[in-house]
């Protein structure tokens, strides 16, 4: 089969934020004038904060592009050193003379020793936590300086190892490049485990304050934390309680006052003692809207404003904005096995979405617009979840507020994936007081549906069952009773009592997959009970038909690779590089199966080819297919399947991966497909013997009806038979509208000139339309030379390609080497004596695409 493009060518110092509240309260975050160097030397370098060693270094000109090439093996002596950053900051009168002050560092990545003015402060471990320490007594009026001495994540890492005797299991710690030999000390180090890479990202284990740092300074009382519980929650009355955490100076009388708006909806006196006192006020709110998920309604938010006073004078405020819904993990027994589905308001959802991992392997550059382009990729798929997987970070709050924005619910990882983790009291102590941390941080997020223990480790392990990755046969019985223990430990007991305390209603699932919540309920294929991994496709090379053979209740990970697009690729690589087995492809590789796997698949399907670029292409066009069986294999199966979350949304840096996005946020071809496959309402038609099934799926909370149009033609577009059949389908609902004889359908025609056009309509309007080949694609008799012609308009400022065909032309890709053009639709099949209108999301403008965009 001989695939094709549509080339559309075109040639040719700030001061620190200040902020203050009623007089009373004094922000300060330290953001300029930082300085670095490797610690012991002389040469003091700019630095920018937040941000790591790795960007600094880079900005300074010290180090070429960790991304270009392989340039990436060349600075793996960055995470063996030390490093020092520091500053200068002015403390004026009226920050001095407060009582109360505090210096918070929101993220420091990851041993750090602190001083303040010569002074230690402490002692950080943990890239997950928040640090903070009174220094009331510790600065002085005018400048203050402050140093952070960042240790060797490593060399650390090596001591915690040693310390606990016994190596543990981390297969996607790339020690060997790292030059660690097999010493994979990633595990025993709180910090992001993909930064020690995983295979599909760099290693590149940083160092550095990669989140905020924050002075604050008040007199009386501050507000720590308001936790909105909603009690019960409907859409005739919202019972919630605003539990409120506050520090006082001293014992007092306060006011405390709630306002939505310019109403009050909870006021209280309350006795304070001096240091934390924990408050609650009851907030009814009448015919409340809620909070739906993307496709089920809007996803509506209320802002709270929390006041204390005494008497007229504000002593500090915040603001809390949350969403009013249940959402619940349902679990019950049926005929099958258990269910697995997410209640939102009291209705199933199905879910549909993917995982999502962090956006960049240097975490500080991630900017607010990144989070904005990721967050709507999700949305314009129509996709209603992401899980945030354990191998990456516990995410931005913008991540969050975006999320809560566009109705995209959150399965939230605890950071522990695919590998064992030590149980000595100090490491179990750190992870309780993470888990506390992200919890409160994260709590009043309405987008969070669900928390993982961690990924995959139960079903590497299989504690007293057969099966597993082949870790615990290399270990005596004592020791992998030593190790099961602290993984009991961290995710049967610590995790789950921390859900419990500080959140009293959400949903705790302790691995996934899991088949069930016993310490011992791994995964079962295909999995009748609990959540699932399918990785029978690529991984265990079945077809990719094999998507139905292996519906799960709820499919948390599946995928399938594809390369990034041929201008994606331009941005690491040089000509000598243009060939998927050279050094470089190899190295952006992190799958060692990956490129050779990707081209075996290929070879099933379609002809392969030799050209690097349209391999690259072709490469898209197979993963797009993979995707699009699965998402509508897992849909049409529900309610006995009611999730469907594919391996994995996004990159952290270029790089050939089961991504659907590219690193840049470039859509491939399997993105477009998701996005069709996640819509409302889909027609499903499914191949069962001499049968072409046709389904129905309606996500929507309402019946559909209509017909459903099957026409067979010819490459040519002549109408060879049309079929019609009404359906009618329920809201939320599966349904199988009608069975029709290949026979019957074919009418001798032949199978490697014919498709079928399978259209979904409500009245004029169509709701899908999906085609169905009766071969392989490499297989069709395609025409050789479709006149594909183009031309372009422009309406209310926005810009359209109108596009027509003399014969089918399959999976045509639209695409503008060297320029930023989105396409409203792309790697689509053009049919016969249609017109298609593509709009075009670019700068570019109107003159040079008149002249340039038309063939």
């Amino acid at each position: 089969m001989t695939k094709r493009f549509i080339y559309l060518t075109l040639i040719g110092l700030l001061g620190f934020p200040v902020f203050t509240n009623a007089q009373n309260h004094r922000r300060l975050e330290l953001d300029n004038n930082w300085y670095f160097r490797q610690y012991d030397t002389k040469e003091w370098l700019q630095a920018n904060v937040p941000g790591c060693v790795h960007t600094d270094l880079l900005a300074n000109g010290k180090i070429e592009d960790p991304y270009y090439r392989t340039n990436e093996r060349e600075l793996q002596w960055i995470d063996k050193v030390a490093w020092e950053y520091k500053t200068n900051f002015e403390i004026d009168d009226f920050t001095y003379v407060k009582k109360q002050k505090r210096l918070t560092f929101y993220g420091l990545d990851t041993y750090a020793d602190i001083f303040l003015n010569g002074h230690k402060l402490g002692h950080c471990d943990n890239m997950f936590r928040t640090w903070s320490y009174d220094v009331s007594d510790m600065l002085k009026k005018g400048r203050n300086e402050l140093n952070i001495v960042f240790l060797s994540p490593t060399g650390q890492g090596l001591k915690e190892m040693e310390k606990y005797g016994l190596a543990l299991p981390a297969d996607n710690d790339q020690s060997v490049l790292g030059g660690m030999e097999n010493k994979k000390v990633s595990v025993f180090t709180r910090k992001a485990p993909y930064n020690y890479g995983w295979d599909w990202g760099p290693r590149l284990v940083t160092s550095g304050i990669w989140r905020p740092v924050v002075l604050e300074a008040w007199n009386e009382v501050r507000i720590e934390d308001t936790y909105i519980h909603p009690l019960k929650v409907d859409s005739k009355l919202a019972q919630l309680n605003a539990e409120i955490t506050l520090t006082a100076a001293h014992p007092q009388t306060a006011d405390i006052e709630i306002r939505h708006g310019n109403r009050i909806v909870s006021q209280q006196s309350v006795p304070l003692k001096s240091g934390k006192n924990r408050i609650g006020l009851p907030i009814k709110i009448k015919h409340p809207k809620l909070w739906w998920c993307n496709g089920l309604g809007k996803p509506h938010l209320y802002t709270f404003d929390i006041c204390v006073k005494t008497g007229a004078q504000t002593l500090d405020n915040k603001q809390v904005t949350t969403g009013l819904r249940t959402l619940r993990l349902v679990r019950k027994k049926d005929k099958a096995g258990e269910t697995f589905y997410f209640e939102l308001n009291g209705v199933p959802v199905f879910a549909k979405g993917a995982n999502y991992i962090p956006n960049d392997a240097f975490l500080p550059r991630v900017s607010r617009s990144d989070y904005e382009k990721v967050i709507a990729d999700a949305t314009e798929a129509n996709m209603n979840m992401l899980r945030i997987w354990g191998g990456g970070i516990y995410e931005d709050d913008y991540f969050y507020e975006l999320c809560d924005r566009n109705g995209i619910m959150i399965w939230q990882d605890f950071m522990f994936a695919c590998a064992m983790y030590p149980g000595n009291p100090e490491f179990l102590e750190n992870v309780r007081q993470e888990a506390a941390d992200n919890l409160i941080r994260l709590r009043n997020h309405p987008c969070i549906a669900l928390w993982c223990g961690n990924n995959e480790i139960g079903v590497a392990w299989r504690h007293n069952s057969p099966g597993g990755w082949g870790w615990k046969q290399k270990y005596s019985t004592e020791e992998q009773e030593r190790i099961f223990q602290a993984y009991q430990d961290i995710f049967h007991r610590i995790l789950p009592e921390a859900v419990e305390k500080y959140t009293d209603d959400m949903a705790y699932w302790p691995s996934s997959p899991m088949s069930g919540p016993g310490e011992s309920d791994f995964e079962l294929l295909p999995g009748t009970s609990g959540d699932n991994h399918y990785w029978g496709v690529w991984h265990g090379k079945h077809r990719l038909e094999a998507f139905a053979d292996n519906v799960g209740r709820f499919v948390s990970e599946y995928g399938f690779q594809s390369f990034p697009e041929f201008e994606t690729v331009k941005k690491y690589t040089v000509p000598e590089d243009y060939n998927i087995e050279s050094d470089v492809m190899a190295s952006h590789q992190r799958s060692g199966i990956g490129n050779l796997r990707i081209k075996e698949y290929m070879s099933w399907y379609y002809r392969v080819p030799e050209n690097f670029e349209q391999f690259l292409y072709m490469s898209q066009v197979l993963q797009a297919k993979a995707m699009d069986i699965a998402m509508r294999t897992h849909r049409r199966a529900m309610p006995y399947c009611m999730g469907s979350l594919l391996w994995q949304l996004n990159d952290c840096w270029p790089v050939a991966s089961w991504s659907t996005t590219d690193y840049y946020h470039n859509w491939k071809a399997a993105h477009y497909a998701v996005r069709e496959a996640c819509k409302p309402v889909i027609v499903v038609p499914r191949k069962n013997g001499s049968q072409l099934e046709l389904w129905v799926v309606n996500d929507r909370l309402k019946k559909v009806k209509g017909n459903c149009i099957i026409e067979l033609q010819d490459f040519e577009g002549n109408v060879l038979n049309r079929i019609q059949a009404d359906f009618s389908a329920e809201g939320n609902r599966s349904v199988l509208i009608d069975h029709i004889g290949s026979d019957r359908l074919l009418k001798n025609h032949p199978r490697e000139k014919t498709l079928a056009v399978v259209t979904l309509r409500n009245g004029n309007k169509i709701l899908d339309e999906h085609h169905v080949y009766f071969t392989e694609p490499k297989n069709l008799d395609l025409p050789a030379h479709p006149r594909i012609t183009t031309r372009y308009n422009e309406k209310n400022g926005r810009k359209f390609l109108t596009v027509t065909t003399d014969k089918l032309a399959c999976d045509v890709m639209f695409y503008s080497p060297g320029n930023t053009v989105r396409f409203s639709d792309n790697y689509i099949d053009l049919l016969p004596d249609r017109t298609y209108t593509i709009e075009l999301f670019t700068d570019i403008t109107d003159p040079e695409i008149k002249t340039r965009f038309i063939q």
